[in-house]
């Protein structure tokens, strides 16, 4: 037999098995009810939350972008902490220092340079 075939055969016994992992997933209609009200609720919410997000998002485009780049900056700046803790660059610099007093000099400071008078003063 050839492989063409086989494929038909193959694709049942593949969706057999998906169906029953799947039967095994979801709970029973008849013993969790519950959990099939507590599911449906909560995609109710969901399906909700994503109508609202995308009216949200379609009035004020400004305020989604703006959003997202500050979500962008603060994961950004979260990264580069944590690369900074992991190298050890965050601790201080251990050293010494003394203090250097400031000394007057000899020389007195350039003049400052103002506008001309020359462009205010009448033409003669």
């Amino acid at each position: 037999m050839s492989k063409l075939s086989d494929l038909p055969e193959r694709a049942l016994e593949l969706a057999s098995a998906v169906g029953d992992n799947l039967r095994h997933a979801v709970p029973s209609v008849t013993q969790h009810a519950g959990k099939w009200l507590e599911t449906g609720a909560k995609l109710g919410v969901v399906k909700g939350g994503v109508q609202v997000a995308g009216k949200f998002a379609r009035r004020n485009p400004v305020l989604v972008a703006a959003a997202v780049a500050g979500a962008g900056l603060l994961w950004y700046a979260a990264k580069r902490r944590a690369r900074k803790a992991e190298n050890g660059s965050g601790e201080a610099i251990e050293g010494s220092s003394r203090r250097v007093e400031a000394q007057r000099t000899g020389r007195r400071p350039a003049p400052r340079r103002t506008r001309s008078t020359r462009a205010s003063a009448s033409p003669e």
